[in-house]
C-alpha cells in the first residue's frame, strides 16, 4: 500500500517520530521533516520495515529533497531524570523547534504527545507505516541515532554497539553483566533481567 504524502492539508505539516525509546544505553534521538506536496518515494517506509543498506540510501535524499529537517538527541542522563516517554516527547519537540520552516500541522507517529506551541498535531498510530512525512522522521532519527551508536562503539567496543545499537539484545546483556555499566548506559532501565543484580 503506498503511504500518503500527508494527513491535513495544511501546506506546511511536519511528520515526527523517535527512535531507540526501547534501548538500554545512548540517546533517544527524533526527527522532524516537512515534504513538499509533490513528494513521492516508492521506497520510503517505516524504517524498521528496511534494511540499514536501504535507510542509509534514502537518508541524503531526504534531506536534499525536503522542504526542511531537523534531528535531536536527548541523552541518557536526561532520560533517567525525566523518563524515556518524556525525553521521547522531548527529542521531537527539539528536532520540531529546529526547522526552518514553522509547522502549520504536526502528525506524530504512536499516540503519545504534548502539544507543541498553539500548532494543531495529530498523534497516529503506527503512523510512520501510512504517512511520508512520518516515515522521513522515522528514516532520519534512526539514521542518526545509529551513526551516534557506532561513534560510540569506538570508545567501548565490549558491548558491540555497533551492532546492537543499544538495544537489549542477548549479547548486549552479556557484556554489561561482565563489564558493568558505562555513562552511555539508562540506569533508570532494568538493565538486566531480575536474576541478576548489578551494582550501579
Amino acid at each position: 500500500m503506498a503511504l500518503k504524502t500527508q494527513f491535513s492539508n495544511f501546506e506546511f505539516e511536519c511528520g515526527t517520530d523517535e527512535a531507540g525509546r526501547g534501548c538500554l544505553a545512548g540517546p533517544v534521538t527524533a526527527a522532524a521533516v516537512i515534504l513538499p506536496a509533490n513528494f513521492k518515494n516508492n521506497l520510503l517506509n517505516d524504517s524498521k520495515q528496511l534494511s540499514e543498506k536501504k535507510r542509509l540510501l534514502l537518508k541524503p535524499l531526504i534531506e536534499q529533497r525536503s522542504i526542511c529537517f531537523s534531528v535531536q538527541h536527548i541523552h541518557e542522563n536526561e532520560i533517567d531524570s525525566i523518563n524515556i516517554l518524556n525525553a521521547s516527547i522531548k527529542a521531537m519537540h527539539g528536532s520540531i523547534s529546529k526547522l526552518n520552516v514553522t509547522p502549520e500541522y504536526i502528525i506524530v507517529d504512536g499516540n503519545k504527545f504534548k502539544p507543541y506551541k498553539s500548532i494543531p498535531h495529530e498523534t497516529i498510530i503506527k503512523g510512520d507505516g501510512k504517512y511520508l512525512n512520518i516515515a522521513a522522521a522515522s528514516v532520519l532519527a534512526k539514521t542518526y541515532r545509529d551513526l551516534y551508536m557506532e561513534k560510540i562503539h569506538e570508545e567501548f567496543p565490549m558491548y558491540n554497539w555497533k551492532k546492537n545499537k543499544g538495544y537489549p539484545t542477548k549479547e548486549h546483556r552479556a557484556a554489561i553483566e561482565k563489564y558493568g555499566v558505562t555513562k552511555y548506559h539508562r540506569k533508570s532501565f532494568r538493565l538486566l533481567p531480575e536474576q541478576y543484580s548489578l551494582d550501579l
